[in-house]
C-alpha cells in the first residue's frame, strides 16, 4: 500500500522531501486548467487553486506559471489552495500562442513520454509530425508515434514505412478504435508513477483513443467533418489518473503547433549525420561545394521534402548561426531554469525509476 496516494500522480521522494521543507505549505499537482482556474490534487484529494498575488502580478514569463502536470506547494483551506511555488520540472512542453507579440503558451509539464497522434486518412502529414517529434524532443519527454483510424489508410503499409523514415529513434503504434487493435501496444507505455500526454490535430481520435484507456467516456468525441478533418473536441487540459495506473493528460487538438522551441538535431538525425561529410562545418545545405545533404537529395536517398522542412523549423526555432553549446543552454534555462534545475530534474527521474523498479 502507498505510503501517500500522491505517488499514484507521479510523486517521487524528492517531491515529498520539498514539501516536508516547507510545512506550512502542501504538496500538489495541477490537474486541471482553464481560462486561469486551476484544479489540483493533494495528499486530502481535489481542490481549487488559484495563483497567488506574487505569481500573478510579478510574472512576466507565461511559460513560468503553472501549468497541467506541475508539482506545486499550496497555501489556504481545504475550499481554496493559493499556489505559491512550482517545484523543478523535469519536462516542459511548450508552443507559440497565438497573438502579438506571440507568446510561449505551455501545454503540459513532468511527461514521461508523449504520444504524438496522426490519422492515416486525410490528416497524414509527414511535415506536421517532424514538427510535433521535434517539440516533444526538445520538451525532454520521450515521444511515441501513435497513427490512428489504420482502417482508413490509403496505403498502410507505404504510410508506415514514410512514418518510420522521419521518426527516427521513436516507437510507432498503429491502432484502430473500430476494432481496438493497437490498444494493448499503448498500454504497454503507461504504468504506475508514469505520466503521459496526447497531442495531435483535431479530428485525429485522440479522445476516442483516451476513453479506450480509461474504460470509459471521459472525453466528448465527435464524427468527421465534410473534409475529413474533424472537431475539436477537447477544449481545456486535464490530467486522469489511469485505473490500471499511470497518469494521463489530453491536450486540445492542435491544427498549427508554432514552434516555441524545438529539438531540430534530433529529429533530422540522418540529415545531421549527412552533414557530417560536408566538406564546410557551418553548410547551409544550400550552394555550397561538397554538400554531402544535396548530394544525398539528388542521389534519392534523402527525400527534398525532408530538407525543406528542415530548413523551415531551423528557421523557425531561431537556431540559425547558433553553436550546438549555445543552443543547448538556452534549452537548459527554458525547461530546467539553468544547470541546476536540470540537476534536480535528472533526480526526480532517477527517483521516480527507482520507486517502480526501474
Amino acid at each position: 500500500m502507498l505510503s501517500n496516494p500522491l505517488l499514484l500522480w507521479g510523486a517521487t521522494e524528492r517531491h515529498l522531501t520539498l514539501a516536508s521543507d516547507n510545512s506550512s505549505l502542501h504538496l500538489a499537482r495541477v490537474i486541471a486548467q482553464e481560462r486561469g482556474q486551476y484544479t489540483v490534487i493533494t495528499e486530502a484529494g481535489e481542490r481549487s487553486a488559484v495563483l497567488s498575488g506574487k505569481m500573478l502580478y510579478d510574472t512576466t514569463d507565461i511559460s513560468t506559471l503553472p501549468g497541467v502536470g506541475d508539482w506545486v506547494l499550496l497555501a489556504g483551506d481545504a475550499d481554496l489552495g493559493v499556489i505559491q511555488q512550482i517545484l523543478p520540472r523535469t519536462s516542459m512542453i511548450a508552443r507559440k500562442a497565438v497573438g502579438m507579440p506571440p507568446r510561449p503558451q505551455v501545454i503540459a509539464t513532468n511527461v514521461d513520454t508523449v504520444f504524438i497522434c496522426m490519422a492515416l486518412n486525410a490528416n497524414f502529414n509527414l511535415s506536421r509530425l517532424e514538427r510535433y517529434l521535434a517539440v516533444v524532443w526538445e520538451s525532454g519527454a520521450t515521444p511515441v508515434v501513435v497513427l490512428t483510424k489504420a482502417d482508413l489508410a490509403t496505403d498502410l503499409e507505404v504510410q508506415i514505412a514514410q512514418v518510420q523514415s522521419v521518426a527516427i529513434g521513436a516507437d510507432i503504434v498503429t491502432t484502430s478504435a473500430t476494432d481496438h487493435v493497437g490498444i494493448e501496444a499503448v498500454r504497454a507505455f503507461v504504468r504506475e508513477g508514469i505520466t503521459i500526454a496526447f497531442i495531435g490535430s483535431s479530428g485525429v481520435g485522440k479522445s476516442t483513443l483516451v476513453n479506450t484507456l480509461v474504460g470509459h467516456e471521459v472525453l466528448k468525441t465527435s464524427h468527421l467533418r465534410n473534409d475529413d478533418q474533424g472537431r475539436h473536441t477537447t477544449t481545456h487540459r486535464e490530467a486522469i489518473l489511469l485505473p490500471g495506473g499511470g497518469v494521463l493528460i489530453d491536450t486540445p487538438g492542435m491544427r498549427e503547433l508554432g514552434i516555441e522551441s524545438a529539438d531540430v538535431d534530433r529529429t533530422f538525425a540522418d540529415i545531421e549525420a549527412l552533414a557530417e561529410a560536408c566538406r564546410f562545418g557551418d553548410c547551409t545545405h544550400r550552394s555550397e561545394p561538397g554538400c554531402a545533404v544535396r548530394a544525398a537529395v539528388d542521389d534519392g536517398s534523402l527525400d527534398h521534402r525532408r530538407l525543406e522542412s528542415w530548413r523551415k523549423l531551423s528557421k523557425e526555432a531561431g537556431y540559425a548561426g547558433k553553436t550546438s553549446r549555445q543552443i543547448g543552454d538556452e534549452k537548459l534555462n527554458r525547461i530546467f531554469g539553468g544547470k541546476s534545475g536540470a540537476k534536480a530534474a535528472r533526480k526526480q527521474f532517477k527517483e521516480k525509476e527507482r520507486l517502480r523498479g526501474g
